[in-house]
């Protein structure tokens, strides 16, 4: 079975990338025994997820290893905030914390239109020293009060406008089918 690694230990994100890739061995950088730091410093989803997926190509070259690597970069983007949070979502309340985040963005939107999306953009990179990039995006609006058992990142906050519902309220599958790293992949998919 040809192997993909995720250039991430994001546990979460790799649990969903093992749901939807079903054909390909799934590893993460642990299982490659990658334990440097990534310095995401682009200006762009496309421009961050690039350095991810080079610096473990390149790792990987360096152990005489071939496999394809994969990695994304993603977020919630405001019409009302000129894209922020954007590249910085994991960081918008300058620290990784989901609720402080979420509790910045319903603050910073107070009386301005609600609008949102979440942008995925995955980049798959090739042994070869090429890659491709696929983009995915979900739509929806920013409610100022939490729903559902999920509190991961924004999901609590972003009502998707395919589910009406927010993602906190979604089931995994749900989220899945209409997400934005779910709709990236497919493309992604459609191109392996």
């Amino acid at each position: 079975m040809d192997k993909i690694v995720i250039a991430s230990n994001n546990k979460h994100k790799i649990k969903e990338f093992k749901e939807m890739i079903s054909n390909y061995e799934i590893l993460s950088l642990n299982d490659i025994e990658f334990n440097g730091d990534i310095v995401e410093d682009g200006n762009s989803f496309e421009e961050n997820a690039l350095i991810k997926a080079r610096t473990i190509h390149n790792y990987l070259k360096e152990k005489g290893l071939n496999y394809l690597v994969m990695a994304d970069d993603s977020g919630l983007c405001c019409d009302a905030l000129d894209g922020a949070p954007g590249i910085y979502s994991a960081r918008y309340s300058e620290e990784h914390n989901d609720q402080a985040n979420r509790d910045k963005l319903i603050n910073d939107l107070k009386n301005k239109e609600k609008d949102a999306y979440f942008n995925c953009t995955i980049v798959l990179y090739y042994p070869d020293d090429t890659y491709k990039t696929f983009v995915g995006k979900t739509y929806g609006f920013i409610i100022e009060e939490e729903r559902g058992k999920t509190d991961f990142g924004y999901d609590p906050i972003f009502y998707s406008k395919d589910l009406n519902k927010t993602f906190g309220e979604a089931s995994e599958e749900e989220k899945n089918s209409v997400s934005h790293r779910g709709r990236a992949l497919k493309e992604m998919l459609k191109e392996l």
